[in-house]
């Protein structure tokens, strides 16, 4: 399939961009929302928390497992041509960078007295994309020019989606 770059680099990141909704999301299931273990087990550093109560174990595995079934339907629908063991584990890769990216910007932001919540622009909306792309720099080779469409993409969604979420009552500040 014969795609413009854009568009692969739309599907080819919707693994991470779908681990970084999870979270919000599951944080909505009835029956696993008891499972809020925090990932900084509740523990501090110079005086803050160090990732917030928001960072959450059942956050990261629920990201990771359904940013791997995303990749798993981006595999079937448009990259069958790649070896589905390799696209799983890209997929499984990117989403869980995604998640600790995301979580190490959280450790700056506390550091810096930032309540969660709170935004902090543009680390917010860059965060996840940076660490995705980091965690899969082992398995794949990216261009520049796909990397700056992954940036644009995802930089700009994870603004429309945050406002959505915010109007749908899933998040509690607009950006």
């Amino acid at each position: 399939m014969n795609l413009p770059e854009y568009i692969v680099a739309l599907l080819f990141f919707l693994p991470a961009g779908a681990s970084n909704m999870a979270p919000v999301l599951a944080n909505k299931i009835p029956f696993i929302t008891r499972f809020k273990t925090p990932l900084d087990f509740g523990h501090s550093y110079r005086g803050h928390r160090i990732f917030g109560k928001n960072k959450s174990w059942r956050g990261l595995f629920s990201g990771i497992i359904f940013g791997t079934f995303v990749g798993w339907l981006m595999h079937m629908w448009f990259f069958p041509e790649t070896a589905l063991g390799h696209y799983l584990l890209v997929a499984a890769a990117m989403s869980a960078g995604a998640l600790i990216g995301d979580a190490v910007e959280s450790f700056f932001k506390r550091q810096r007295g930032i309540q969660s919540g709170n935004a902090w622009f543009p680390f917010d909306q860059t965060d996840y994309i940076i660490g995705g792309l980091l965690f899969i720099l082992p398995f794949e080779t990216l261009t520049i020019s796909l990397i700056l469409w992954i940036f644009g993409i995802y930089f700009g969604l994870h603004l429309f989606s945050s406002y959505i979420g915010y109007h749908l009552g899933l998040k509690d500040k607009p950006i």
